[in-house]
């Protein structure tokens, strides 16, 4: 048994050391560092809830080093920020597989902070799921939950398991009570348009939404197959709703050939869906179902 822990112990440090070496710490909020991971070559993957400001941001790597960095973008809603700096020669990460993620897997996360160098600690995925948004409307494919104690300093940092394998990055900021993953999904998902756009657009119809129950006689005489729709409760001026000609009052049915069911399904829709892209709804107006083609917006971002 003692062999048996000192080989486990051993496995464990080894994959700190070698995860560390592509972790660093990240200086970009007032008194405490967070941490981040070497995405690509010159760029570096961290915690959006780390970052507070966008000019005089500091990075410190394994070798010692100091440089400077600026961010590229950020989005909130999956926690992800994306900054520029020269990393020179260290080898950046690859993501494993979500697929082969299980509940019980041990699970580390490496952080590093700038005074002592490398941090870590212990413990078990405690749950894993699929897609799930978060209260700052972004949206993690799949959810993975971690049950270990994390220091301030390692969010942003390395989320792996036990043979060093990055799980993804560690999250404080999308859970109030929870420490998360966010895994390759949604990280080849959210980075490269933070590379490419400085932030990740959602959709907008621009309305406001009520569930509501289809009588029984409506549907026989329409041939509705489905018990719930939303209604239309306002619609923002100009936007792409009325744009399109919807009015409040109106019922959404369906999307394509996708049946709107609850207000979460259209949310759903809409995150899958492009800036620009139309979609062909079909609405319930005073006993008749129309088609309506829709034109997706973008969402306004807070400060913008």
């Amino acid at each position: 048994m003692a062999t048996e822990l000192q080989n486990l112990s051993n496995e464990l440090a080894g994959a700190v050391e070698r995860t560390a070496a592509g972790v660093v710490a990240v200086h970009a909020r007032p008194r405490i560092n967070s941490s981040g991971i070497v995405w690509r070559q010159n760029l570096i993957l961290t915690s959006s809830e780390g970052v507070r400001f966008e000019e005089g941001i500091k990075i410190v790597f394994a070798d010692g080093r100091r440089a400077e960095a600026r961010l590229r973008g950020s989005d909130p809603g999956t926690d992800l920020a994306l900054l520029e700096t020269d990393t020179g020669n260290i080898q950046p990460f690859e993501f494993a597989s979500d697929d082969h993620l299980k509940t019980g897997q041990l699970v580390l996360a490496v952080g590093r902070t700038a005074a002592t160098g490398p941090i870590a600690s212990f413990g078990i995925i405690s749950g894993v799921s699929g897609e799930w948004k978060s209260w700052r409307s972004g949206k993690l494919d799949p959810f993975v939950r971690l049950d270990l104690f994390v220091y301030p300093t390692s969010s942003g940092g390395a989320a792996v398991d036990s043979s060093g394998g990055l799980i993804g990055l560690v999250s404080t900021g999308l859970s109030r009570t929870s420490v998360l993953a966010v895994t390759r999904r949604t990280v080849d998902r959210v980075a490269q348009k933070l590379l490419d756009h400085g932030y990740v657009g959602r959709g907008f119809l621009g309305v406001a939404l009520q569930p509501v129950a289809l009588p029984r006689d409506l549907k026989e005489k329409l041939n509705l197959d489905q018990d719930t729709a939303i209604m239309l409760l306002g619609i923002e001026p100009n936007g792409p709703a009325a744009s399109a000609g919807l009015l409040m009052g109106d019922i959404l049915l369906q999307a394509g050939s996708s049946v709107i069911s609850d207000a979460e399904t259209l949310a759903a829709l809409l995150d899958h869906a492009t800036i620009g892209e139309s979609l062909n709804f079909r609405v319930l107006r005073a006993g008749t179902v129309l088609e309506v083609k829709v034109r997706v917006g973008e969402r306004p971002r807070k400060g913008k």
